[in-house]
């Protein structure tokens, strides 16, 4: 095999860079937590739940989630291609203006310039920014791919490609606006036409920053690490164009019941029914694929990781359309069922397959073995456990709050008023925090083992292959 030397001082650099924003954004999602049930945690102007609240989903989104994918799709084309990044000195310079994005990101939404979009808050300076950071990276994907020694390209690749492109898309459309000063932007988009663009956005978003490039990760490192080749790679390309096609469609059940036509939000819910089959052609593929020996789930610690996440993957994605359908959506939309089911993909299937990515990256790079397989069996549980706490309990707010919010008297009033909803919350949003303190525990056991592994290891001089 020929000398190839890869660069990975810049995929360790994500990797650490990501720890540091998701750190950041765990940390405001326990105190907004809080805030819900302790109103003397807002403190006011920076600290209260308006300006927290989306520090806490972009530092988690972006600098965690997009963070993290930078560096192990890095490494996941250099791999795959069999060859180096062909411009390595650009990928540094986007790994420094990705971090100052995110920290001026941080400081705007605290400071209160928002846009008002969901996942797309950040004032028109930014998005540029965001836009030549982008181009930057796909730049260097693309390039590296079309300069491929290894012509076969395996799904994980279909994968990155897909994210590269439909993330561009989504993100330029959506953020198209007519600048008003240096820090204030108005939407091109105005009324049904605004909504309908954001959450074409908005659900693409989790579409091909949620799910795509974790796909992409669970692909390639469930087999490497077991050892057990993928059940069908055949079924992996039927699954990837079908996900591709379907998940474009869908962003309109996020507007059942609103001035949106009728036939966009029944085209929609639709394509959510029909987004399952593509969802869970990967959920069996990575079953069968740990069926040919499910003993690794006890004695491979990675194995669990993986397949739990692919399994809460597959609940979400019948959760998720069962919730599209109207006579669903008109019980539970609104309340904090959504924050349950949204919970439960980036608690569950995100950061259990992005954690085990880099369980499995570090220690290669490093050259040494991870630090102790105990405490990331700790981790494991313990995220579990606090995931679980977290969305089940928000689940069972949901469908109380849907109910309450519903009920009539004979003559025709609501029986509860808003107080006296607000107050049967109470006990299951502090069951909430307690559920967020014990996954916070968790990764603090994965970031202690991270570190160490690193320490224990040599530093990341480019590897050879």
């Amino acid at each position: 095999m020929s000398e190839l030397s890869y660069d990975e001082k810049t995929v360790s650099g994500f990797i650490v860079s990501s720890i540091f924003w998701g750190v950041v954004g765990i940390v405001i999602g326990l105190w907004i937590s809080i805030q819900l049930w302790l109103p003397s945690w807002n403190i006011p102007p920076w600290f209260t739940y308006g300006r927290m609240r989306v520090v806490h989903t972009n530092s988690l989104a972006f600098g965690l989630g997009l963070g993290a994918t930078f560096g192990i799709f890095y490494y996941l084309v250099m791999h795959l291609t069999r060859r180096s990044l062909v411009f390595p000195r650009l990928a540094r310079f986007h790994l420094h203006a990705f971090n100052v994005a995110i920290a001026l990101a941080a400081l705007s939404l605290f400071a209160g310039m928002n846009q008002t979009l969901e996942y797309a808050e950040l004032e028109w300076p930014l998005d540029v920014a965001i836009v030549i950071i982008w181009v930057i990276f796909a730049v260097n994907v693309f390039a590296t791919v079309i300069r491929r020694k290894e012509e076969q390209m395996y799904i994980s690749l279909w994968y990155v490609i897909a994210t590269v492109i439909a993330v561009a898309i989504l993100y330029i459309v959506n953020n198209l606006a007519v600048p008003a000063g240096l820090l204030k932007s108005y939407s091109l988009f105005a009324g049904v036409n605004s909504a309908n663009v954001q959450w074409w956005y908005g659900h693409n978003a989790v579409g091909f920053v949620f799910t795509t490039p974790y796909l992409a990760m669970f692909y390639y490192f469930l087999p490497k690490s077991t050892g057990l080749p993928i059940f069908s790679h055949r079924l992996s390309i039927i699954a990837f164009w079908s996900l591709v096609f379907a998940y474009l469609w869908t962003g309109a059940h996020h507007l059942v019941y609103t001035p949106v036509p009728d036939w966009l939000q029944t085209l929609a819910i639709a394509f959510s029914i029909f987004l399952i089959a593509p969802s869970w052609g990967s959920v069996i593929n990575g079953y069968y694929t740990v069926g040919a020996d499910w003993t690794k789930m006890r004695t491979h610690y990675l194995t669990k990781f993986f397949i739990m996440g692919i399994t809460f993957y597959g609940l979400q994605t019948v959760q998720g359309p069962t919730q599209a359908i109207r006579v669903v959506s008109q019980l539970i939309h609104y309340t904090d069922w959504v924050p349950g089911h949204v919970h439960m993909g980036t608690m569950g299937w995100v950061t259990m397959t992005v954690t085990a990515s880099m369980y499995y990256v570090i220690p290669k790079i490093y050259r040494t073995q991870i630090h102790s397989v105990r405490i990331a069996n700790t981790h494991f549980w313990l995220v579990l456990t606090g995931q679980l706490i977290f969305s089940i309990t928000m689940w069972i707010t949901g469908i109380q709050q849907g109910a309450l919010w519903k009920m009539t008297t004979g003559e025709g009033n609501l029986r509860y008023t808003f107080m006296e909803g607000m107050v049967k919350n109470y006990p299951y949003w502090q069951m909430r925090t307690l559920g967020g303190l014990v996954f916070t525990a968790g990764m603090l056991f994965f970031i202690y083992n991270i570190f160490m592994t690193m320490r224990g290891g040599r530093s990341a001089e480019p590897a050879r292959a």
